[in-house]
């Protein structure tokens, strides 16, 4: 029996639900990178950005390949870089929509924690 859509969307997001796998995406937006340039971007032991690309991998989104003794990671496809766009712009709408609303709190006298 196929996996329903909402139900892979929902498996699609929890995989990126971890703050060194978006930063991967986040650097891979322009282009091929090697490892060692995203260890050394990201500031983490190399073990748990191993780890990282590991799960972005098997997922599909992130592809690798060897050049000598060099590890390049790149993004499986242009519709990465317009996934971290969206996210930017929603979450740009979000707490805008927020500081409104603590603007709002402010007026109206009701102290904000």
């Amino acid at each position: 029996m196929p996996v329903p859509l909402y139900e892979a969307k929902a498996e699609f997001f929890r995989m990126l639900g971890h703050p060194v796998r978006i930063r991967v995406l986040e650097l891979l937006q322009d282009g091929p990178m090697p490892v060692r340039d995203l260890l050394s971007a990201i500031e983490v032991e190399p073990f748990a950005l191993s780890q990282q690309l590991a799960v972005l991998r098997r997922s599909g989104i992130v592809t690798s390949a060897r050049d000598g003794s060099t590890v390049v990671c790149e993004p499986a496809g242009g519709d990465v870089a317009q996934l971290m766009l969206a996210a930017r712009r929603i979450l740009t709408e979000v707490l805008a929509g927020q500081r409104v609303l603590l603007e709002e709190l402010r007026e109206s006298g009701v102290p904000a924690s």
